[in-house]
């Protein structure tokens, strides 16, 4: 047997932190492959989007096909500008860690996760010591994915698995334009 199924049960059962920062494409359908992988195991998983309000593909698919995966969206589908964020933003934001919160401390799913968490604390659109927070408090078997580019050191500090997307090239640069399927 491999060591990490031998180990003793309470850190076998104990529930992870793992963030998916970087400046890469990837880090939120890394996410959603975890989730699938969950949900192939019987698990119920919630994800909270921040600063997205379009109907991505994984909301679409969720509603159609994945009985076990709720996607909550909590943005507009315009971007953010980091230095002046408009109140709605972070009203916005504010709401969907609210959200978070309640779905945490509910304990009725397995794994929660936070898209774009990271990029909405960098924009201060949330605090981080808010977040901190939540995470400091969750349900000791919740897996909890963290997501977006900036993660703060603080968050990488006390996660149990931080994966850095890094972009090596990408179709944009060549003048591609983002399509469904593919960025959305």
């Amino acid at each position: 047997m491999s060591d990490y199924i031998e180990k003793e049960p309470e850190k076998h059962d104990r529930g992870l932190v793992m963030v998916l920062t970087g400046d890469g494409k990837g880090k939120t359908t890394s996410a959603l492959g975890q989730a699938l992988r969950a949900i192939g195991h019987g698990s119920k998983v919630y994800m909270i989007q921040f600063m997205k309000g379009r109907k991505y593909g994984e909301v679409i698919a969720a509603e159609k096909h994945l009985p076990g995966l709720i996607v909550e969206q909590f943005g507009l589908d315009s971007f953010v500008m980091r230095d002046n964020p408009a109140p709605v933003d972070i009203e916005l934001a504010q709401k969907g860690l609210k959200r978070a919160t309640e779905i945490i401390a509910s304990n009725a799913y397995d794994m929660v996760i936070l898209d774009e968490i990271n990029v909405a604390i960098d924009f201060k659109l949330v605090s981080l010591d808010e977040v901190l927070n939540l995470i400091k408090n969750k349900p000791s078997e919740l897996n909890l994915i963290l997501t977006g580019r900036y993660a703060p050191p603080e968050i990488v500090e006390i996660a149990d698995m931080v994966s850095e997307v890094k972009e090596i090239k990408h179709h944009y640069a060549s003048g591609i334009k983002g399509r469904a399927g593919i960025e959305f």
